[in-house]
């Protein structure tokens, strides 16, 4: 990748240790790695990798034992709970396993929870029409699929008009012709937003569509990898 991009992270000498008991779990060892301004990246590894944890550092989630993330040059990782809560709030948008949405609110107003609390949102209908839902607008949950739901879920991430977008396995419960129906939203998101998108799995098919592939094992990176030709998520399989 072009260092001439901006870079929207930068992680140096990151580590994390639980402590599970009398046992230290060494979940992250010294990760270094950048993620540039419309960039999509896979963060690719097997469970336990430590791929959850680096992201949910990056998304403000989680606390480094040391090391440190930038977020365009501002120290994450020092910031305090209010800073991180407004950080949180204004700049990054998260897209999780599971859809968490509120069943007795449709899927409009679904996605309105986060639009009146953000500082430049895109609005609800708009939100939902990235995703491929227009027609599903005043539909519950429960009348949604699964798929569906996922969608709503990450329409109300970039709702919000993210800078980031930071995805834990977005197609974890899904079956691979859904997956890719929901990866295509994913990939329309970065592609006219322009937003940078970070997607975490453990299923090496969908690196196809990452400009960049960083594979991770044993809480450290293995590797990076550059896709001279990307797939579109179309042309996925699985």
């Amino acid at each position: 990748m072009n260092d001439s991009k901006e870079h929207f992270f930068q992680v140096q000498d990151l580590t994390k240790v639980y402590q599970m008991g009398e046992v230290e779990v060494h979940a992250l060892r010294g990760v270094n790695m950048e993620l540039y301004a419309g960039e999509l990246v896979v963060l690719l590894g097997p469970s336990g990798s430590g791929k959850s944890t680096l992201l949910n550092i990056m998304g403000g989630l989680d606390t480094a034992t040391n090391g440190f993330v930038a977020y365009r040059g501002q120290d994450i990782t020092k910031a305090n709970e209010k800073e991180l809560t407004e950080y949180r709030r204004f700049h990054v948008g998260f897209v999780f396993q599971f859809y968490n949405l509120i069943s007795s609110l449709t899927a409009r107003e679904n996605v309105a929870v986060v639009t009146e609390i953000a500082k430049n949102p895109i609005s609800p209908e708009k939100a939902l029409d990235i995703v491929g839902l227009t027609d599903r607008l005043d539909h519950f949950p429960a009348q949604l699929s699964g798929g569906e739901q996922q969608r709503v879920a990450i329409a109300r991430a970039i709702s919000k008009n993210p800078s980031v977008l930071l995805c834990d396995e977005p197609t974890g419960a899904l079956d691979s012709q859904t997956g890719i129906v929901v990866l295509k939203a994913l990939e329309r998101i970065n592609r006219e937003l322009g937003t940078a998108t970070a997607i975490i799995t453990h299923n090496v098919d969908i690196a196809g569509m990452a400009d960049r592939v960083i594979h991770l094992s044993n809480g450290k990176i293995a590797e990076v990898t550059v896709n001279k030709v990307k797939k579109s998520a179309s042309e996925l399989q699985w």
